[in-house]
């Protein structure tokens, strides 16, 4: 009695969807759970569920994921559900555990090797050894390239035709690249050592060539459950596949539209396929989002339904489930500046309202963007925290340059303008102003370099003021001194410690997590998509990129670009992928030729008159401000306005909006128009309404009584 009330009580408060993921029969199960759709709780209830029945022992599961994070989450989870002795672990952390238990067995009575934390090491040697130069970050490229490699169980004699297959961008010739490979095993065997991808071979290799070990493993281990399975790459599949030994008890849950670490070798297509390699799996979608407000599910289900591509077919159209909250805040800049340090006053705001400061995050697409936001959240005197990267100023090529432009000052001449002198001063690093190298940590390194010869261009527009005598003053140009100790004094404030904080942090890094408050920042086309994804399936990997990060938010949302990258830089375009932003709506401009029928109109560019963002929600446009910029209404002309339109509308025997909407009325009390261009410059009064009312609503701002007014002038409509 005591397990069938324990097993019920498991079942309490799941919903429909998530009642049938938990309690489908033994056999292949595939739960399509979208963001923020509660699959940890279905798959450990589906777990706990099966051993509270006695259908399986708790000794018998095996539940594997990526992060340790989520495996303790799981154990938790299932700790409070009643259910201990389920082994949750990492994929590596089980073949670890595995392979050290087995060693002596399979490696005649020795231990098992010592196990690389990084490859970059052996790389750099093996790259000497065939005649490649590198720097530490050219040695990380070619680390995750020979990872990626071996994950995607290729071979260096295979690796040049693989990588031609998977258009493989590398910052070395891929024959090269090959080489390097090679010499990395060498040296890797002549030291003993092995790589976490040799340990997952490892237990594979001990599982399908030696009969005593599967049968102890498989005896160990009869139900499996994956989380994140669009992650999963051919190695760690064929890892799954020896466990299994052609058993069926697998519960695989994921969510194609999640899929952003194929450049990793994850792949999707063991998800996409699962059906397929199991014609009788039950499938279930989860599909009720518990995270986040409708406005934001509406927003992501927006940009995911523009989808194409094998991951498109198995897209959830979520449907959210809390009460409703703020539309997404969606802003355009004139530059990164303005853009970096409008954000960092509104997450002062937040704090300030009660929201604490580790339930918001700043989201950005590449780590090189992060400098802006550090520097405006510290000037704002918010505290922040860096995740899954080092500050800005602690990483070793901006410190490295750092010191290479206090060497310059004293080579470059003094009258050398600073954007020149800074350019030249990183040529000494290996920096080039050309385009961005190949490969992931030479293109990151790159870029942040680059940014530093931004923060040059932002300092030469801002000449030095000297005191002359008590009163004068004179600017100069800024120097090269002058910069580095502009650097110092950045450095110096962005190094002071935090432990609870605003969130910084790339939307690959944020994957998995979620804050009350999203900032999604930097959205130009260029950015994100960046511009390094040329091939259809990367553009639609940046796609769903977008996709986690604007599911990372449970209640506030912010979107926005900067027009360029640079006070007076290149203009910009926004995020294709939003299609909020993509310039087209019902709008008109004022005095514009009616558009042909088929052809789309496009809306005028309106910006707050108080803090310049640009204005999208139709409301904010009326208004000519954004709804969190203080109001400047004149309450006495407003309410003359609101009498006058309650007459119009009764002589004319129409709804009170039909006149003019409250927006509208705001709009006027706020922008008191005293000329017709005025009023036409408000968003939702065109040349028509301007013939119709335009006299008598420029007579009450002038300051007009409703009862003065000629007849004519309240009721006059033509036909």
């Amino acid at each position: 009695m005591a397990v069938d009330a324990g097993a019920r009580q498991v079942l309490g408060g799941l919903d429909p969807e998530q009642l049938a993921a938990v309690t489908a029969p033994a056999g292949p199960v595939c739960v399509l759970a979208g963001a923020g759709t509660g699959k940890t709780r279905a798959i450990t209830s589906r777990i706990a569920h099966r051993v509270l029945t006695g259908e399986i022992s708790a000794r018998h599961v095996l539940a594997v994921t990526f992060t340790a994070r989520a495996a303790a989450e799981m154990r938790a989870r299932l700790t409070a559900l009643g259910v201990g002795g389920v082994q949750a672990r990492t994929f590596h952390a089980a073949a670890l555990r595995q392979v050290r238990y087995f060693a002596p067995r399979l490696l005649g009575g020795r231990e098992m090797p010592e196990l690389l934390d990084s490859k970059v090491r052996l790389v750099t040697l093996a790259a000497a050894r065939v005649g490649v130069r590198t720097d530490r970050a050219a040695a990380r490229d070619l680390a995750s390239e020979i990872e990626w490699a071996k994950s995607s169980l290729v071979e260096p004699g295979e690796y040049v035709v693989a990588a031609a297959k998977s258009q493989r961008e590398t910052s070395q010739d891929a024959a090269k690249v090959a080489e390097v490979f090679a010499g990395y095993e060498q040296i890797k065997r002549a030291n003993g050592v092995i790589d976490f991808e040799d340990m997952l071979r490892a237990a594979v290799w001990g599982i399908e060539e030696h009969p005593d070990v599967a049968e102890q493993v498989r005896g160990q281990y009869r139900h499996f459950v994956v989380d994140e399975y669009q992650d999963v790459n051919p190695l760690q599949q064929r890892l799954l596949e020896a466990w299994l030994g052609g058993r069926d008890d697998l519960t695989v849950v994921g969510d194609a539209s999640q899929t952003i670490y194929s450049f990793t070798g994850a792949t999707s297509s063991y998800l996409v396929d699962f059906p397929r390699r199991h014609p009788d799996a039950v499938v279930v979608r989860l599909v009720r989002d518990y995270r986040s407000t409708p406005q934001v599910v509406g927003l992501a289900n927006a940009v995911i339904r523009q989808a194409r591509g094998a991951e498109a077919r198995l897209r959830l159209e979520l449907v959210g489930q809390r009460p409703a909250g703020p539309e997404p805040d969606l802003r355009i800049f004139t530059d990164e500046p303005a853009e970096a340090a409008a954000v960092a006053a509104r997450c002062r705001q937040l704090v300030a309202a009660g929201t604490p400061a580790r339930e918001i995050a700043v989201l950005f697409r590449t780590n090189a963007q992060s400098e802006a936001y550090e520097k405006a959240l510290t000037e704002a005197e918010v505290p922040y925290v860096v995740q899954g990267a080092e500050r800005f100023f602690e990483r070793a090529e901006i410190r490295q340059a750092m010191v290479a432009l206090r060497a310059a000052t004293r080579s470059i001449p003094g009258e050398t303008p600073l954007v020149e002198a800074v350019v030249e001063a990183l040529a000494a690093v290996g920096w080039a102003p050309d385009a961005a190298p190949p490969g992931g940590a030479a293109r990151e390194r790159w870029e942040a370099l680059a940014a530093l010869v931004q923060l040059a261009e932002e300092f030469a527009a801002s000449p030095a003021v000297l005191p002359i005598g008590e009163a004068a003053t004179v600017e100069r140009p800024v120097t090269l001194a002058d910069f580095n100790e502009e650097l110092q004094r950045r450095a110096s404030q962005q190094h002071a410690p935090t432990v609870d904080g605003v969130t910084c942090a790339s939307l690959h890094s944020a994957k998995g997590l979620e804050w009350d408050a999203v900032f999604l920042v930097g959205l130009a086309d260029g950015t994100l998509p960046t511009t390094y994804a040329k091939t259809a399936e990367q553009q639609e990997e940046e796609r769903r990129l977008l996709y986690v990060g604007i599911t990372r938010a449970r209640e506030w949302l912010w979107l926005s670009y900067a027009s360029a990258r640079s006070p007076g830089g290149r203009p910009r375009r926004p995020s294709r992928f939003l299609p909020q932003l993509d310039g087209s709506g019902g709008g008109e401009r004022a005095g514009a030729p009616a558009a042909r029928k088929g052809e789309r109109r496009r809306n005028q560019i309106v910006s707050c008159r108080i803090c310049g963002a640009t204005l999208l929600a139709g409301a904010d446009r009326k208004l000519g401000r954004c709804p969190t910029c203080p109001s400047d209404i004149d309450e006495e002309l407003y309410e003359r306005l609101r009498l006058w339109r309650v007459r119009v509308a009764g002589e004319q025997k129409v709804p009170a909006y039909v006149v003019f909407t409250d927006a509208t009325l705001t709009a006027l009390a706020e922008r008191k128009p005293s000329r017709s261009e005025e009023l036409l410059a408000i968003a939702g009064i065109g040349p028509r309404k301007l013939g119709l009312y335009g006299e008598a609503v420029l007579a009450l701002v002038a300051g007009a009584d409703v009862d003065t007014l000629a007849p004519e002038k309240t009721s006059e409509i033509e036909s």
